[in-house]
């Protein structure tokens, strides 16, 4: 039979890590409350006024993209707008094939251009955040939006 003291002890141990699970479970609950408050759900798509298939596409900048850069954005190498710090596109294109150009601004360091190749399929959202890997701007799709103030498209 075990004396007072060590009944006492186990007592505390086991009320110790109940303990610690609580406060992880709760941490873990707060973490994911945040996260699901910060990252909203995918806009939906925009009807077509004109009875075509369409669909949407938005364009966010990456947090740490850049204080005094701006994203130049071509679509089907046209210019649709540029992008300054907390501010995205937001833009309805037909179905079919077209071609996402992103080029930051300014271009003093002569880069080039980043493009990706996109098939819009009505009625679908793309999302893409541009941003930096190692010295090259890229346009990685993504699966959250982030909102911000819509910038004017030209």
């Amino acid at each position: 039979m075990p004396s007072r003291m060590q009944s006492r002890f186990g007592g505390m141990k086991r009320s110790f890590g109940a303990r610690i699970r609580f406060v992880s479970i709760f941490m873990c609950a707060i973490s994911a409350a945040t996260t699901e408050a910060n990252a909203r759900p995918l806009p939906s798509p925009t009807p077509s006024t004109t009875g075509h298939s369409t669909g949407r596409v938005i364009v966010q900048r990456a947090p740490n993209f850049g204080t005094d850069l701006s994203i130049r954005l071509l679509i089907d190498g046209k210019k649709v707008a540029n992008i300054p710090r907390n501010q995205h596109y937001g833009g309805v294109l037909s179905a079919g094939r077209h071609v996402v150009t992103a080029l930051a601004l300014p271009n003093t360091q002569l880069r080039r251009p980043t493009s990706v190749a996109l098939t819009i399929k009505s009625g679908k959202v793309y999302i893409f955040t541009a941003a930096w890997k190692a010295d090259q701007l890229v346009l990685e799709p993504s699966n959250f939006y982030m909102p911000t103030t819509r910038v004017n498209a030209h």
